[in-house]
This record gives C-alpha cells, sequence and structure tokens, in this order.
C-alpha cells in the first residue's frame, strides 16, 4: 500500500448530551470525500479517541467505513496505552474493514526506545493490515525515536507509513533521509507541509483538511505539479489559520471552524468546551478573509 496526498484525521460529531452523532458524520465523510482528499483518518488525535469507549469506536469505524463505501482509503486509529489493548482495537479495526491502521506511540506511561519497538513488532506481527506509526509529541509528552522507525522499517513489510506531528523540519528531513525509500513519511502539522513536501515527505494528515479540505489538496497538488507559488499562497494562508487556532482548545475550534462550513460538526465532548461566540466570530472572519466562506 503506498499512500500518498492529503488525508484528513476528521472529528467525531457529538450531540448535546455528548452521545455520539454518526448521522452528523455521514454527512461530513461525504463532503470530505467529495472535496478531493486522498483519504479519511477515523480515530485520529481530532476524533478525540481518548475519550470514546471501545464499542463507540466500533460505531465510528463502521459508520465511516460504510460510508466512504472504497471511495478513498479509510484508516483506523487503533493505539492504546497498552500493546494487548492496541493489537485488540486493530484486529477489530481490520474486521471493520480499516483500509490500513494508524497506532499512536503508547501514552500515560512513558515507554522506553526499547519497548516501543517490541510494542510495535508485536503489533505488526499479529495485525494482518498495512500500519502507520503515529508520533505527536504534543500530546503523549515525547518524540519516537527514530532509530526505531528505522528498525522496525528493517524487518516489517506491513510497516507502511508514519505521521509524524513534529513541528521540527530536522527531524522530519532525517526520517526522509533515513527511511523514506521504504515507508510513507507524511507530515502531520501544516504548518511545514510544503517544507516537507519538499524534502521528500509523500503528503500530510492535516486537521486543517477538516475545514478547509479544497485549499489543503489544492497545495499538495500545485507543488506535485511544479506551481510553487501557488503551493507557497495556499501554505501561507492554512498556516495562518492554523495559527489563530492556536490561541484555543484546538478539538474545540476545528469543529467550530467546520461547522461555519455549513457541516454538522457537533460538540466536542466533555471535559472540552465548544468555543465562546467571541471566538467563532474571529475564526469567521478569518475564513472570509482568505475566501474559505
Amino acid at each position: 500500500m503506498r499512500l500518498e496526498g492529503i488525508f484528513v484525521p476528521h472529528t467525531t460529531p457529538f450531540r448535546q448530551d455528548g452521545s455520539l452523532d454518526l448521522e452528523a458524520l455521514r454527512a461530513c465523510v461525504d463532503f470530505w470525500v467529495e472535496s478531493g482528499l486522498h483519504g479519511l483518518v477515523v480515530l485520529g488525535s481530532n476524533g478525540e479517541f481518548p475519550y470514546l469507549t471501545r464499542e463507540e469506536k466500533r460505531e465510528v469505524v463502521r459508520a465511516v467505513v460504510d460510508q466512504v463505501n472504497g471511495r478513498v482509503p479509510v484508516i483506523a486509529g487503533t493505539g492504546a496505552p497498552s500493546t494487548h489493548e492496541t493489537v485488540e482495537l486493530s484486529r477489530e479495526a481490520v474486521d471493520l474493514g480499516a483500509d490500513a491502521l494508524m497506532v499512536v506511540t503508547p501514552y500515560y506511561f512513558r515507554p522506553s526506545s526499547e519497548e516501543l519497538l517490541a510494542h510495535y513488532s508485536e503489533v505488526l506481527e499479529k495485525v494482518d493490515a498495512p500500519v502507520l506509526l503515529y508520533n505527536v509529541p504534543k500530546f503523549t509528552g515525547y518524540d519516537m525515536d527514530i532509530s526505531v522507525v528505522e528498525a522496525l522499517a528493517d524487518e516489517h513489510s506491513n510497516l507502511v507509513g508514519m505521521k509524524d506531528s513534529s513541528p521540527s523540519l530536522l527531524r522530519l528531513s532525517e526520517l526522509i533521509s533515513r527511511v523514506g525509500d521504504r515507508i510513507s513519511i507524511l507530515a502531520g502539522a501544516i504548518s511545514i507541509t510544503l517544507p516537507a513536501l519538499m524534502l521528500g515527505a509523500r503528503g500530510a494528515i492535516v486537521a486543517v483538511a477538516n475545514f478547509a479540505p479544497e485549499l489543503s489538496v489544492q497545495l499538495y497538488r500545485a507543488f506535485r505539479e511544479g506551481r510553487l507559488d501557488e503551493a507557497i499562497r495556499a501554505q501561507r494562508v492554512l498556516s495562518e489559520v492554523w495559527a489563530a487556532i492556536q490561541l484555543y482548545n484546538q478539538i474545540a475550534a476545528v469543529k467550530a471552524l467546520t461547522a461555519l462550513r455549513g457541516l454538522p460538526a457537533g460538540l466536542p465532548r466533555k471535559p472540552i468546551l465548544p468555543l465562546s461566540e467571541e471566538a467563532v466570530e474571529q475564526l469567521r472572519e478569518l475564513l472570509v478573509k482568505h475566501g474559505l466562506l
């Protein structure tokens, strides 16, 4: 499986009472697919996966796979603090029809590099599916050692990619240099997406694609087709919007912006609270300024 392009780590809509809104999710899925994105990532960080029960995770994956109906690849986030639960969640996602899995580094207890290598090796050996590693120090508190990535790429043919959400271009450059010929390195931060592509990344999995999928895809296509000025303009706009989001809770802001696009984004699940009307208005003005509304 060769992963290339722009993938959306999409949100999970919740109703006022905190319950899943799968009907709203299906409507959003159609929008994302029809916007030209290259694939969907369900139960990523923006999908609020730590807040979902195991049964809710199954319901969400089942609904997304069904609604996508083979139009684009569906990558399911199946990472958990323990190796045992990660394997179980991964097998369930495969049984539900996910095309690939994205496995975040274990969190809460920080594992050593030796433990990370053993963790991922067991997952890769016990799960018959393409797997992406997911490094997101913003949420887990640590970076996955590149030597671990290299060892896994050497030993496991079903390791097909990695989403790296570190903001460091030096790290991304080293990753691409050491394993980019064997697995797809995908940027996880919109602020460095164009530089990452220039360094050899195959694409990106970025939250802005929830509410600006067209411009996200435009950036990628412009770069691939040699229209660098156009790609730079798109990068600047998306970077400015993302900088504004950093003033708020990321999940709440992404849902608010998605709702401004006319989609049933739903509410975040508590303890995350929705943005204030004042904050939403400020973000709306930003979208209007850049022609995204």
